[in-house]
């Protein structure tokens, strides 16, 4: 008999509270990790997840206060009984908020710090710095400055920083969460042959299970409410109620599986979809494939905002959009989707009036806004921002809010109204007193949606709304959006969330390199290979499926699949 090694983790009875807090927010956790496993962390926000990762990367206690009880373990020793240089040194982590992890000048300096502290000679130093960056794909980056680069970039930098240095244990903290779709594959893929190649222990927390189960995990956590609800391998899990029930968003092909009747086991091992074995449910989902009906696309409202041969640089010399054209219209919900830095954030910015178009005019209702100033736009432009902390200027949630509303003269009577109703569509209700700087990244990202809704912009745009969201609050703030998008307001997505492209928007607009390179259904975008490898997007699992199943036309799969997506949420 095989003697079972001793834990490298392990959570007896552990309880935590924040002093800011009046209930627990971790509540007896009993979990025992292994040496070499590669273990996947998911729950809702709020659940307690970041803060089991903040537990064993020191930031609890030492930068977050709160009171203990039970005892974790890394490596046989107590961890209260450790400073967090030491574990440090035992454990790294890619923080979810990349911006709170650098501390060079360039990403080269921010690679190397770990080796400077450590006194590796110079010339490895280099060798190193270099073989990561190329790793994670930043080599061309290493001389800028970490915050001169765009979302997903700082998460690779970031990746590459825990890389440089050889400890036993990484935890990755919503890896993929700026991540475009084929970066956030290769992530994974970085991941799980880190794990292969050096038997490293791998704990991933991260709200996209799909993308994550890409690759092979030997077991995936549940957590909800500061408990401990499953814990599953992939199989397992998928087959059963635990995320659905949790607020956790399934795989598309598990759930599609379920629309065709088919009953989801661990026997037709569906957690990877490349390992579905779908040879004794085919015909069911052939058959529900040809039962679905496309309704008729709605005739397309007047134009509203008019993109017109737009190019722009932010040097002059290298072209970071070039020649864009495209026409919104009223009541239209529109993702521009494509690989980091391809300009997506920019062409936000310009619409805006953030940064002035160098050629071409932006139209809002035939009228060229090339003189309107960034006030006089957001009366019908507003701006959600990727990162909510450069929004954030209020320290109570309700007073950031209100804060545009107060600007513009509006009785606090009906501020009050109108706060309260976007924080209960939010999701944010319980929390209308709290000060800013008690909530997770998540839920400073729905403040910062909610004090834009608040304002009823004509033109609504959300630089990756659902980052860092739970399915059920990114359902909630996107069937709100939907609703308002129903009133006539056009509301356009920079997103790398595909799911959210399939779902919610009927076209997507895909840039590559500063160019558009097409317009189409999001069913079309997801399906055409050539986009797909140009705008750094990843094929949905669900043409996968329909080529399992021996579908012709996996374009219209996605399509049938989007098309009864709609009806069942109505």
């Amino acid at each position: 008999m095989v003697k079972q090694p001793n834990p490298i983790i392990e959570f007896d009875h552990f309880s935590f509270q924040y002093y800011s807090q009046a209930e627990p927010t971790l509540r007896d956790i009993n979990l025992k990790i292994y040496p070499g496993e590669k273990i996947l962390i998911v729950g809702p926000s709020g659940s307690g997840k970041s803060t089991l990762g903040h537990c064993l990367n020191g930031l609890i206690p030492f930068y977050y206060k709160g009171s203990i009880e039970g005892s974790l373990k890394i490596n046989g020793i107590e961890t209260r009984n450790l400073d967090i240089f030491k574990l440090s040194k035992m454990l790294g982590t890619v923080l979810q908020d990349s911006d709170g992890q650098f501390v060079g000048l360039t990403v080269g300096e921010d690679i190397a710090f770990a080796m400077e502290n450590d006194c590796v000679p110079y010339a490895e130093m280099h060798t190193r710095v270099d073989r990561v960056a190329e790793m994670v794909d930043i080599a061309h980056v290493k001389n800028l400055s970490p915050y001169e680069l765009s979302g997903g970039q700082k998460q690779r930098t970031a990746l590459a920083g825990v890389l440089i240095d050889n400890v036993d244990i990484l935890l990755f903290d919503e890896p993929l969460a700026n991540l475009d779709p084929a970066t956030g594959k290769t992530a994974i893929e970085i991941i799980n042959d880190i794990h292969q190649r050096m038997g490293k222990t791998i704990l991933i927390i991260e709200h996209r299970l799909e993308d994550v189960l890409h690759r092979a995990v030997d077991r995936v956590i549940v957590i909800n409410e500061g408990r401990i609800i499953a814990d599953m391998n992939a199989h397992e899990l998928v087959s059963s109620n635990v995320l659905t029930s949790n607020g956790i968003r399934e795989p598309l092909y598990v759930t599609a599986l379920k629309y065709a009747g088919v009953q989801v086991t661990p026997e037709i091992k569906p957690g990877y979809i490349w390992s579905l074995d779908t040879s004794g449910v085919n015909e069911a989902l052939r058959r529900w494939n040809r039962s679905v009906v496309t309704p008729p696309p709605a005739p397309p409202g007047p134009a509203l905002l008019t993109i017109d041969h737009l190019s722009f640089s932010y040097d002059g010399v290298r072209q970071t959009l070039e020649e864009i054209n495209f026409t919104i219209t009223e009541g239209e919900m529109v993702s521009i989707v494509g690989k980091n830095g391809a300009g997506k954030s920019t062409l936000a910015k310009l619409m805006c009036g953030f940064e002035k178009v160098d050629k071409g005019a932006i139209l809002y209702k035939g009228e060229d806004i090339r003189h309107k100033s960034i006030k006089e736009r957001a009366e019908f432009i507003g701006f959600v921002m990727q990162n909510p902390n450069q929004m954030i200027s209020k320290n109570l949630i309700f007073d950031e809010i209100a804060l545009g509303l107060r600007l513009r003269g509006v009785a606090e009577e009906e501020i009050k109204e109108r706060v309260e109703q976007v924080l209960e569509v939010c999701g944010l209700a319980p929390f209308i007193d709290w000060p800013i700087s008690a909530l997770s990244y998540g839920q400073k990202k729905r403040v910062t949606i909610a004090s834009i809704l608040i304002l009823r912009p004509n033109i609504l745009i959300l630089d990756e709304p659902t980052a860092g969201q739970d399915y059920r609050h990114y359902s909630e703030i996107m069937e709100f959006l939907r609703q308002i998008n129903e009133t006539g307001i056009s509301i356009i997505l920079i997103t790398h969330d595909m799911h959210l492209m399939l779902e919610y928007t009927p076209r997507a607009i895909v840039l590559s390199e500063g160019r558009l390179i097409t317009d189409a259904p999001a069913s079309v975008v997801l399906t055409t290979q050539q986009v797909i490898e140009q705008a750094n997007l990843k094929e949905t699992s669900l043409y996968r499926l329909a080529q399992l199943a021996g579908i012709e036309d996996g374009t219209q799969f996605v399509q049938h699949f989007i098309d009864h997506e709609k009806v069942a949420a109505r």
